[in-house]
Order: C-alpha cells, then structure tokens, then sequence
C-alpha cells in the first residue's frame, strides 16, 4: 500500500523558467532543472503538460516525457523550451530521480499567468531572470 512507503521529501531541487533571450518581437523562455544539493542525483526522469482553458475551451498539451541522466552536484539540465503561448495554461513537471539508491519524486506546478515579469527573480547556478519553484 501507498501508506506503507516511506515519504521521501525532495529539498534543494528546483524547476525553473529562465528568459534565455529576447528581440522586440519575441522571447525566448526554457524550463530548466536545477540541482542546489551538494551531491549528485542519477536518472531523472521528468514529464511535461499543460493543461486549462483558453478561449472558453479545455485545452491540454501532449505529455512529454525528458530522461536527462544523472545531474551533478550544484549544477542544471534543459528540459525544453517553451513556448510564452502555454503561460495561460497550468504547467505541470514531475520529476522522478534516484539518490544513493532511493527514489524521490515532486510534482512541479506553475499555475496560469505565474511566468510573468513581476515574477522574475535571479536564477540560482543559471545565471538568468526566470520564475523558480522549489
């Protein structure tokens, strides 16, 4: 049973927003993984989607799956790019990875309108302005 699992917290890993880059006509946004823990952590897995409404209608994006291998210690990994066009909608990552041996998961969620300027902050190791969720 799910009861019987030990609860493993994930701490100092992050999902983040990071404005790459922009021209008078478009910006350039990619979601990064970023590992702040002081050890490594092997096989990541993590799936992508979005999902809400637009225009009065369901809308919902495919699910991308993203296996970035192992990610040292203090260090971060692309996981896409994405589009301004998805900020209206919920924008879910769930991160799967192994640290010595044990599984740990999170499910990252950035709502509707959250990847905005007034949200910009400093990204940590990226060295960016973008939205960060820990």
């Amino acid at each position: 049973m799910k009861k019987d699992l030990p609860e493993n917290i994930v701490e100092d890993v992050a999902m983040a927003v990071v404005l790459l880059g922009e021209t008078p006509e478009v910006k350039n946004w990619t979601v990064y993984l970023v590992n702040l823990k002081d050890k490594g952590i092997d096989n990541v897995l993590i799936s992508s989607k979005g999902y809400g409404e637009k225009d009065g209608k369901a809308v919902k994006t495919s699910v991308l799956r993203h296996f970035l291998g192992d990610v040292v210690a203090r260090s971060f990994k692309g996981v896409e790019a994405i589009d301004p066009e998805v900020f209206g909608l919920t924008n879910e990552y769930w991160l799967s990875y192994y640290m010595d041996g044990v599984i740990y998961d999170k499910k990252f969620i950035f709502l509707p309108e959250s990847i905005v300027d007034d949200n910009l902050i400093h990204i940590p190791l990226v060295d960016g302005p973008g939205v960060m969720i820990r």
